[in-house]
C-alpha cells in the first residue's frame, strides 16, 4: 500500500479533503466499508496547489506507518465551506481511507484531562506522588483522563476519591483551561482544572496505591519546584 512522504490534512469546520491514488477528489468515504477496492488519502503538495487552494499552514505531524515515516501538513484552507468534502467522522470506519489519514483524524481529536488544586486552610497545597504514566515518580496535582460522558467538574472529583481517596467539593472559582500539543505527534491535550479547599489529614487519605505512592502539602513555592506538568504549573500559578 503506497503512499507519498508527504500529504496535506486540510480541514475546514468538520470537512476534509480527500483524494484517490492518482490525486483525483474530492472523494467520498463509505462508512462500515470493508473491502479495498480502491486508497483514498489526503493530497500531496502537489495536487493541492493543482486545485488552486490556499491554506495556512498550522502544524507538522510525524506519523509512521509500517518502514514509512509519513509527514503531514496540518492546514486550514482559504476557502469557503467546501460542502461536497467528507466529513472527518466519516474516515474512521472506511478500510479504503489511507491508515494515515484515519491517524491523523484520530489524532485531532482532543484528548480532555480533568484536575484541581486543593489547599487548606494554612494555603498549602495538596500533590501526589504518581508510580505510572507520562510522570511516574514526579508530583502531580490530583486529577486524570475525563471519561468519555462526564463533565470536568466531575471528572477531577472523581479521579480525587479514586487516587486519593477523599471527598471533595470545588468552590466557585472559574477553572483554569490551557491547551498543549507536546510533541510531533501532534496530539493536542485540553487540561479543566479547577480549585477546592480540604482541611483533613494525610494520614486519613486512602491512597490508590497501584497508581499513588505518596501525598503530601505544599506552600506555593514549594509546589512550583516540584510540579512538572506543563497544566500543573499554569493552575498553580493562577492562584492567589
Amino acid at each position: 500500500m503506497s503512499h507519498p512522504d508527504t500529504v496535506v490534512y486540510l480541514e475546514h469546520d468538520g470537512k476534509v479533503l480527500l483524494v484517490d491514488g492518482n490525486g483525483e477528489g474530492p472523494q467520498l468515504p463509505v462508512s462500515g466499508r470493508q473491502e479495498q477496492s480502491e486508497i483514498i488519502r489526503f493530497p500531496t503538495i502537489d495536487e493541492v496547489a493543482n486545485y488552486g487552494i490556499d491554506y495556512e499552514q498550522k502544524m507538522d505531524i510525524r506519523i509512521v506507518f509500517g518502514n514509512q515515516v509519513v509527514k503531514v501538513i496540518k492546514g486550514y484552507p482559504k476557502i469557503q465551506w467546501p460542502k461536497d468534502w467528507a466529513w472527518k467522522d466519516n474516515l474512521i470506519s472506511d478500510n479504503c481511507v489511507h491508515p494515515v489519514a484515519r491517524e491523523a483524524i484520530y489524532r485531532s481529536v482532543h484528548r480532555l484531562v480533568s484536575k484541581v488544586v486543593i489547599r487548606n486552610d494554612q494555603n498549602e497545597i495538596l500533590m501526589a506522588k504518581v508510580k505510572r504514566g507520562h510522570f511516574t515518580g514526579f508530583w502531580t496535582l490530583p486529577g486524570g483522563y475525563m471519561d468519555h460522558d462526564e463533565h470536568p467538574t466531575t471528572g477531577c472529583v472523581r479521579e480525587t476519591l479514586e487516587e486519593l481517596g477523599i471527598e471533595i467539593m470545588l468552590d466557585e472559582n472559574p477553572p483554569t483551561i490551557t491547551q498543549q500539543i507536546f510533541n510531533d505527534e501532534g496530539i493536542s491535550f485540553v487540561s479543566f482544572t479547577y480549585q477546592s479547599i480540604w482541611n483533613g489529614e494525610i494520614k486519613d487519605m486512602n491512597l490508590l496505591t497501584e497508581e499513588i505512592s505518596e501525598a503530601a502539602w505544599f506552600n506555593k513555592k514549594d509546589a512550583l519546584a516540584n510540579a512538572v506538568s506543563y497544566f500543573d504549573l499554569e493552575a498553580i500559578r493562577s492562584i492567589d
